[in-house]
């Protein structure tokens, strides 16, 4: 990645991270933000009940660093998704931080949020930054750009598909306030990235993805998600779309969007509705011409179809 100047020392970034038994890369990611070329930062880590000495690392960590700068606390014992909603809801209402979120064994770049920083810098409204990675082994070897994203993001974008991975995503502070305010109001999430997608999307708020990458996203058999791309990737989703996972999964978006539909915009509610109203239909092929007002579309061509397939099937 390009080097360029640190970002203003007067941005604080709150880092969260949600941590379950994951001491075999966790000190590298937490070497990484300390080589942060933007150092004004603070960690909030929730360890949701590790069995490994991962809260022996974070509080050894936690140690080296100047007071205050690492906040630990206890996770709410539901798995990933409500580990990341419990550290949102924590927010202060009225903070003015900047808001990363973290995985527990990647390795950031060192102007990861230099980078997003001066991405949303002279945007006044909620603003989000998400970005590719270098996906990679276990051991950091065979670098590879995850997959690019062709088309412009947005909230016909974030209803039927994710694109901001959670490792890479930066707020402004409106942002972060959209979001936390909306993680205290829904009872679940599929997943802590695209609801905060969906929610900046929704509200008229600027999504901004970056071709560079700002980590390398370390692959392993105990990923919470792992990267979408390769073959095993698209049958795995193909799976899913037949098991009923993906219909499973946009009810629980849909639902938290209902939750809040008095923070999104007016374009953006009435397309929501119009989705959830559509999948209620009973034909199949009025559901596909009422679908296809919608205009809603994800990356791929292959992806798209997928879709398509899904909603001439109740699948989705």
């Amino acid at each position: 990645m390009e080097k360029q100047a640190a970002a203003d020392p007067a941005t604080r970034v709150t880092i969260l991270m949600g941590v379950h038994d994951g001491a075999a890369h966790l000190a590298a990611q937490l070497d990484s933000f300390a080589a942060q070329s933007h150092a004004d930062w603070r960690l909030v880590a929730s360890d949701d009940g590790s069995t490994d000495g991962s809260g022996e690392i974070l509080d050894a960590f936690a140690r080296g660093q100047p007071s205050g700068r690492v906040e630990l606390i206890a996770g709410p014992g539901r798995g990933h998704a409500a580990n990341y909603l419990h550290l949102l809801r924590r927010l202060p209402a009225g903070d003015g931080d900047w808001l990363a979120f973290s995985d527990q064994d990647d390795v950031w770049l060192p102007e990861r949020l230099a980078t997003g920083i001066a991405a949303l810098r002279d945007i006044a409204g909620p603003a989000l930054y998400c970005s590719r990675t270098l996906v990679c082994s276990e051991r950091l070897e065979g670098q590879r750009l995850s997959p690019p994203r062709p088309r412009p993001p947005g909230f016909r974008n974030a209803l039927v598909q994710n694109i901001a991975a959670g490792n890479t995503i930066l707020l402004n502070p409106a942002g972060a306030r959209l979001l936390a305010t909306a993680a205290r109001r829904i009872e679940a999430t599929v997943v802590h990235d695209w609801l905060a997608y969906q929610v900046i999307s929704g509200a008229g708020g600027r999504v901004v993805h970056d071709d560079r990458p700002g980590l390398l996203y370390r692959q392993h058999g105990r990923n919470a998600i792992g990267a979408n791309d390769g073959l095993r990737s698209r049958l795995r989703r193909m799976r899913m779309l037949m098991d009923g996972t993906m219909r499973g999964w946009t009810d629980v978006n849909l639902a938290a969007l209902h939750a809040i539909r008095d923070l999104l915009g007016e374009e953006e509610r009435a397309l929501a509705e119009a989705f959830a109203a559509l999948r209620r239909e009973p034909g199949s092929l009025h559901r596909l011409r009422l679908f296809r007002r919608l205009g809603l579309y994800r990356q791929s061509r292959s992806s798209t179809l997928a879709l398509w397939w899904g909603v001439l099937t109740g699948r989705i």
